[in-house]
């Protein structure tokens, strides 16, 4: 249609429940006068937990806000090069034009630009039975003691890859013709090729062994951190196009994630997203072109709400920089600041998009306190660092 800010589903707010990162993100756009969640909580229909909206009103209203305001000028054009003598947002999203991208790349160093998502599971710490476990790295590997390693026997794996064969994928749109990189290849294409594949790919337990046993496993999968704080885990090389549900019950068969909480599931689809930690500056500008901001998905995060922060970030600085004010961003223990935190600190090496998640968040000086209250205590500090920081600004 010709309006903006369309949603493909309705329910694509996701939850609203503040016991949720997701819901605490949204918390803090709202305090923020987000033009987005004023039209979300405008369009509003009942939904349960979830923050469900009439999608038709909610793009009319913001196309309606956008076209009324006199200082903004609409011109439905395509553009192809981005100027680099003004202050500039790209906002582009994840399917953004060929000669769009390719004069990004020139900005910023074509390695640094992504055109495919090839995204393994996420799981959180402490859902890991650590009595099942075994920290070590392969022999030639040189990050000493790095990853968690997760044995299987032969009856294990052989399980593992038949739950894998018959297992359910989500079917691929138009655009995402399956072009997949060898090197990257969905764990359940690789089964495919064979009962062994796994086992001499990702599962290869060449270099490991279990100082229980004092033996080499049969296969083993290996989980690499993905914060500094080391409370999530990545499943490496577990790119998948399961279906979500089939994901947690495969995964939850792996020694060791048996009652495994995911922070984020794997998926491989179209995208275009820059290596936020190399060619991002924490105010989203590109780091060799301060005049230039980067918003939304293409700045390495998933999802609407996600987005939606990013270029609230990337708008309140380009205002600024316009001003001749300081540049800012908010405090870690928010939302907001937590996924700026990622973008910044995330290892280059292994970027890959993120969703907001309970994981990027510093830790809370408790012990002894259930998970539903040890996340409301995280809302709730989130949200006094927030108007602490809202009115230092």
């Amino acid at each position: 249609t010709e309006y903006f800010a369309e949603l493909v589903c309705s329910n694509s707010f996701r939850s609203k429940e503040l016991t949720k990162a997701i819901g605490l993100l949204k918390e803090e756009l709202k305090i923020l006068n987000s033009l987005i969640i004023e039209a979300a909580i405008k369009c509003e229909i009942p939904g349960g937990k979830a923050w469900v909206v009439d999608r038709e009103c909610f793009s009319k209203y913001i196309t309606k806000k956008l076209m009324e305001n006199p200082l903004i000028e609409v011109r439905r054009e395509e553009v192809n090069e981005i100027p680099r003598d003004k202050i500039v947002i790209v906002a582009t999203g994840p399917l953004t034009s060929e000669a769009l991208a390719q004069n990004l790349s020139q900005l910023i160093e074509t390695p640094f630009l992504h055109f495919y998502d090839a995204i393994s599971p996420i799981v959180y710490a402490d859902s890991i039975n650590w009595e099942k476990v075994f920290v070590a790295n392969r022999g030639e590997d040189s990050e000493e003691g790095v990853y968690i390693n997760c044995p299987m026997n032969k009856e294990e794996y052989e399980a593992f890859v038949e739950e894998l064969l018959k297992a359910e994928k989500v079917p691929l749109k138009p655009f995402e013709e399956p072009k997949y990189f060898e090197g990257c290849l969905p764990i359940e294409v690789m089964a495919e090729r064979g009962k062994d594949t796994l086992r001499f790919g990702p599962m290869k337990p060449t270099g490991l062994k279990d100082p229980r046993t004092g033996k080499e496993p049969y296969a083993v999968v290996q989980l690499r951190p993905e914060n500094k704080e080391k409370t999530l885990y990545n499943l490496v090389g577990f790119q998948t196009k399961l279906k979500y549900t089939e994901q947690e019950h495969i995964f939850r068969l792996i020694p060791g994630l048996e009652r495994a909480e995911f922070a984020r599931f794997g998926s491989i689809h179209r995208n275009t997203f820059v290596n936020a930690p190399l060619v991002l500056t924490p105010y989203l500008q590109l780091k060799k072109f301060p005049n230039i901001f980067l918003a939304g998905q293409i700045t390495g995060v998933e999802g609407y709400i996600e987005s939606t922060a990013m270029g609230f970030l990337a708008g309140l600085n380009a205002v600024r920089l316009i001003q001749g004010k300081k540049l800012v961003f908010p405090p870690p223990e928010t939302a907001l600041g937590a996924l700026i935190n990622y973008l910044q600190t995330a290892n280059p090496k292994y970027f890959q998009p993120m969703n907001i998640n309970w994981g990027l968040f510093p830790p809370l000086n408790i012990s002894r306190v259930s998970k539903k209250n040890k996340y409301l205590l995280l809302s709730q500090r989130a949200i006094e660092k927030l108007k602490e920081w809202l009115k230092e600004i």
